[in-house]
């Protein structure tokens, strides 16, 4: 139990991490934010297939194809539902948000909301890999959240600067973004821990929410911005590290 609130802490406060980052470098180029931003999603993709996605099929048992590609689309569907709620991130960090200082506070607060509420999954499929009973998969996963967290906080400084807001209260609400994330760590690995007979399903779940946010939210983000070609290099060599990693722990 204590490994597994020291790695929510950790998954949550790369955020504030992020947020520290973003304070000291606030005028950071698009292309190096893209960049890191594409490797963390490569690291979240491998983590995806290989911590979360491949054991639910191996512990399935004989319904286990079945039972993870429903989870995947459940998964899916649920971020889907969400987006319906609150506006794609991507669609947020819009040039009117990050590059005039007039920039409309209630469209920032949005977006720090988005930021919120998706990190919620990202808590609980780090907290289901630790219900699984697999510590080195658990933690491969949390590494890979964690590091796409670390730029996810980054942006949320220079819009809300920007809006006026003070740096307290912008470095209280990228705090709060990573609580969500602690309270979703810790959601994951209880509702698992409490019945096994749901772990395939949530795994395929869990996995499901991560490649929504890495086609929906990560790779529309690290392309906007006239740098394709290095985001799609650097997603690659994040797959393949966190793949090597993965090996290597395994």
């Amino acid at each position: 139990m204590e490994m597994v609130l020291l790695t929510a802490l950790g998954v949550g406060g790369a955020t504030v991490i992020g947020a520290v980052i973003g304070f000291l470098f606030k005028n950071l180029s698009h292309k190096f934010s893209d960049i890191v931003l594409s490797f963390a999603a490569g690291v979240m993709l491998a983590a995806a297939i290989v911590g979360l996605i491949l054991p639910s099929v191996e512990y399935g048992g004989k319904w286990g194809l079945l039972i993870t590609v429903l989870g995947i689309f459940a998964g899916a569907a649920c971020l889907n539902l969400v987006d319906k709620l609150v506006p794609h991130l991507h669609k947020l960090m819009g040039p009117d948000i990050e590059e005039h200082h007039n920039a409309n506070l209630s469209k920032v607060l949005l977006f720090v909301m988005a930021i919120g509420i998706h990190n919620l999954p990202e808590g609980i499929a780090a907290g289901v890999g630790f219900g699984s009973g697999n510590t080195a998969q658990a933690l491969i996963i949390a590494g890979g959240i964690a590091l796409q967290n670390i730029p996810e906080g980054m942006v949320i400084i220079g819009p809300m600067l920007a809006a006026g807001i003070s740096k307290k209260k912008t470095f209280i609400a990228a705090l709060i973004t990573g609580l969500v994330e602690v309270v979703g760590t810790l959601i994951g690995y209880f509702a698992v821990s409490f019945s096994a007979a749901v772990l395939p399903f949530a795994l395929a779940f869990a996995g499901g929410t991560m490649l929504y946010v890495i086609s929906d939210e990560m790779i529309p983000e690290t392309h906007a911005h006239g740098s394709e070609r290095g985001a799609t290099y650097s997603l690659l060599i994040g797959f393949c590290f966190m793949l090597a990693m993965d090996i290597l722990l395994g």
